[in-house]
């Protein structure tokens, strides 16, 4: 009997080669053709729906099997493959969202093996809505029509009499109040919770609800402020017509490049407490502290700098302190109980942290009160002090401190001005400007401090001063209710908002109010003394494009301002534009319109408003000046507030990178940091929190604590 030969080796190989070629080629097929490769800590695979693969949806993998809870989520590309990249090795719980779509079911995901996920179309249009963004849902609130204004009183329209504008009307709407501490559009609040109880009419109700918490008072001051029954009634129309099933249009998928996001999410601070900002690096070199802890502001909320490690997963927190101990906590005042927290105060900060920078060598400086308001002697009127001399100062409501995280030591600094925001200086000071100071603008120069630790000779301030007299240097002043004076020059009204120097030396601050203006402050050889400054007002009045009210501003390399608008735009001020003279008689606000330029945001309108705009007014606007993102050096970021999202001005076009989840993403500041410049994508990327007043109004409700957020741009959805 003849028997076959065994096949040779060459053979063998071959047939095994052709066997897994017919299983990779089964694969592609039942994914449509979209094989996906992955690392040993990556999951990744194709998202399949109703008519085939679903391009520029969400995948979220989440985890609380870390030492904190832990989200990473990534957009398909056009055949919808995903890779979640560089997971830590535990387990997750995988889903899909995206717009059109019902919530995917959570299944088991481990990274190093694929994951194919299966999504079905939504039950509705109202059902395909509950993820939409707040601004979306917001669009669908009735504004007063144009002719309406000025207001006439409550005996005419109900309009208050101070509202002089359709445009000072919608400020008040967004950055300019409401939507200055929270969304509106949430869930929490385009509902009325059962827990508010039961009323005879939905204004009823809205009157109850913006008395509750400790914010009850400002909220329904706020309310007084424009014609309480006529914003009750427009609250409650807007409320009552969501109940009864009204819809707003559907956000597009993402595109583009804005599929390329990464977004990471760590829990950290907790329920009780909310954020205001981050900082994660030195703005002027954002290389400082690669890899290291975030820290945070909890404002009036709670006496600690929450810290995140965002290496090992860790969250930790910095008790802080105040020099006296009379300084007043956040009042725990209520006009009526929380339908979510009761009669318990949960805010209860002395420090009232607003804003934190770090230094060149890695430390914390904050905004702090510590201390009561009443300046001491060395502030007031009769003191030596060269700026007391110029512009005594009677009261400082919050001042500055220091952590140094190598020590663990923390300072306190008492400041003759109030400081809300800070930012440093490229100097060979280290200057350290402020913000909220009212009538003045402070500095610090921390060079003399760190060196005598003297807090009264190492800070200064200055009142704004404009050189309406155009000569060119500082003079005797008229004050900002009485008219130019030729023979001299003129004290500004405002006060900075936000706070941001410029590379030339020059100090830049926004101007809260309707219209508000951007300022550029020069300080001079003997800043209390020689400080002039610029004020330029938005094009309130220009009938075709207003934009007006700016919020949070930045300035980029080349000495343009960038400011978030309430009127629904992100505008740039550029003064090398500016055709007539920059100082004088007429240089007090409008004398360079040619200087603006508006970038509408990308969201609808309220409905019965006919300019241009949009219902977005992000809270602040942070310029990337050392491409820390990936969009390049010197790109405009606005905080997409109403959005849910980061909204990237890249090559005059909109970028929108959106939180999927939990729906509410609400933040007040970015910042950019470097770990490694070698690293490519994965070594840089942008910082935010979670910066509502009610992370309670979030998606995941009651219990939802602030969360850091990172955003990082990879070169393709699919990388690695």
């Amino acid at each position: 009997m003849t028997l076959p030969k065994a096949p040779s080796r060459v053979v063998v190989l071959l047939l095994t080669l052709i066997a897994a070629a017919v299983v990779a080629l089964g694969a592609r097929q039942q994914a449509g053709g979209t094989a996906v490769a992955i690392d040993d800590d990556d999951i990744g695979g194709v998202v399949t729906g109703p008519r085939g693969p679903e391009a520029g949806v969400w995948v979220i993998a989440e985890t609380a099997e870390l030492r904190t809870p832990f989200v990473r989520i990534v957009v398909t590309d056009d055949r919808g493959r995903f890779v979640v990249p560089d997971l830590p090795k535990v387990n997750y719980r995988v889903w899909v969202r995206g717009y059109g779509l019902a919530d995917s079911a959570k299944v088991a995901g481990r990274p190093g093996r694929s994951l194919n996920l299966t999504a079905a179309a939504a039950a509705s249009p109202r059902a395909a809505a509950e993820i939409y963004p707040a601004g979306y849902w917001y669009s669908l609130l009735k504004v007063p029509d144009a002719s309406e204004f000025p207001g006439t009183g409550p005996s005419g329209n109900g309009i208050a009499t101070t509202i002089r504008a359709q445009s000072d009307w919608i400020r008040n709407l967004k950055s300019g109040g409401c939507t200055a501490c929270h969304q509106l559009g949430t869930k929490g609040t385009r509902e009325l919770p059962k827990e508010l109880g039961v009323f005879p009419t939905s204004v009823a109700a809205w009157e109850r609800r913006l008395q509750s918490g400790q914010a009850g008072g400002q909220m329904i001051g706020a309310v007084n402020n424009w014609g309480r029954d006529r914003a009750l009634t427009l609250f409650a129309d807007w409320t009552d017509r969501i109940a009864a099933g009204e819809v707003p249009p559907a956000p597009p998928r993402p595109q583009g490049i804005e599929r390329n996001v990464v977004i990471t999410e760590w829990d950290w601070a907790d329920p009780k407490a909310y954020l205001h900002d981050l900082v994660s690096t030195d703005r002027r070199n954002p290389t400082i502290n690669a890899y290291g802890p975030l820290y945070g502001a909890l404002e009036l909320s709670a006496d600690y700098l929450p810290v995140l490690d965002p290496v090992e997963h860790v969250i930790s927190r910095v008790p802080l302190t105040v020099r006296d101990p009379a300084t007043l906590p956040t009042s725990p005042t209520m006009v009526q109980p929380s339908p979510y927290w009761g009669a318990e105060p949960i805010w209860t900060s002395k420090n009232n942290v607003h804003n934190p920078m770090l230094d060149e060598k890695g430390r914390v400086w904050i905004t702090s009160a510590v201390r009561p308001s009443a300046n001491p002697d060395f502030c007031k009127q009769g003191s030596d002090h060269p700026s007391a001399k110029l512009y005594p100062v009677n009261n400082a409501s919050r001042h500055l401190a220091v952590y140094d995280p190598k020590t663990r030591q923390l300072t306190h600094i008492s400041t003759c001005f109030s400081t809300h925001h800070l930012m440093f200086a490229e100097d060979a000071n280290n200057t350290l400007w402020t913000s909220g100071g009212g009538a003045v603008v402070g500095w610090l120069n921390t060079k003399m401090f760190d060196e005598t630790h003297d807090e009264v000779k190492s800070q200064g301030w200055t009142a704004l001063i404009m050189d309406t007299n155009g000569n060119g240097k500082r003079d005797e002043y008229v004050e900002p209710n009485q008219p130019v004076d030729p023979t001299k020059d003129k004290r500004f009204g405002g006060g900075f908002y936000s706070v941001a120097p410029a590379p030339d030396g020059s100090v830049w601050g926004s101007v809260l109010g309707y219209p508000g203006a951007i300022v550029r402050l020069v300080p001079g050889s003997n800043p209390p003394e020689t400080a002039l400054a610029e004020v330029y007002e938005p094009p309130f009045n220009n009938p075709t494009a207003p934009g007006y009210s700016p919020r949070g501003a930045d300035i980029d390399r080349n000495g343009v301002a960038w400011l978030a608008l309430a009127s629904g735009h992100m505008a740039s001020f550029d003064r090398r534009k500016c055709k007539g003279p920059l100082n004088g008689p007429l240089a007090t606000g409008q004398h360079c319109p040619e200087g603006w330029t508006l970038y509408q945001e990308p969201l609808p309108q309220f409905k019965g408003v006919t300019q241009a705009g949009s219902v977005e007014a992000s809270y602040y606007t942070w310029v990337d000046q050392f491409d820390t993102s990936g969009f390049g050096r010197n790109t405009p970021i606005n905080t997409g507030n109403a959005s849910e999202g980061l909204l990237v001005l890249k090559d005059g076009k909109w970028v929108v990178l959106r939180v999927p989840y939990p729906t509410g993403f609400y933040t007040k500041w970015l910042d950019g940091r470097i770990d490694d410049p070698k690293a490519g994508w994965k070594g840089r990327g942008l910082w935010t929190t979670i910066s509502t007043r009610a992370p309670f109004h979030m998606e995941t409700g009651k219990g939802t604590t602030s969360k850091v957020i990172r955003f990082q741009m990879r070169p393709d959805p699919i990388a690695k």
